[in-house]
């Protein structure tokens, strides 16, 4: 039991880890790509930073996933019911 609930912590740091890396990544090169653009057209940049907020918005909600799954499994770790389930069909019979 001790096994699934360590690796359950592993897996947890890890969506909540990556998943912040990924944005934080993905925000830089967005902001990049729009000051860029801003600077090659001035006249399209309000366009361009409304746009840009949109993206900005769908990143952030990909995170709040990860970090809902991780404390879904960090708090109702189903995993655990998986494994007593088992130990008690292999001890009943």
């Amino acid at each position: 039991m001790e096994t699934v609930i360590g690796l359950t912590a592993i897996a947890v740091a890890l969506l909540i880890g990556l998943g912040a890396l990924g944005v934080g990544i993905g925000m830089g090169l967005l902001g990049g790509r729009f000051l860029e653009g801003a600077a090659r057209q001035p006249e399209l940049a309000p366009m361009l930073q409304t746009k840009m907020f949109l993206v900005v918005a769908l990143l952030d909600a990909v995170a709040m996933i990860g970090v809902g799954l991780a404390l879904y499994f960090a708090f109702a770790n189903p995993f655990v019911g998986q494994l007593l389930e088992a130990q008690k069909a292999l001890a009943g019979g």
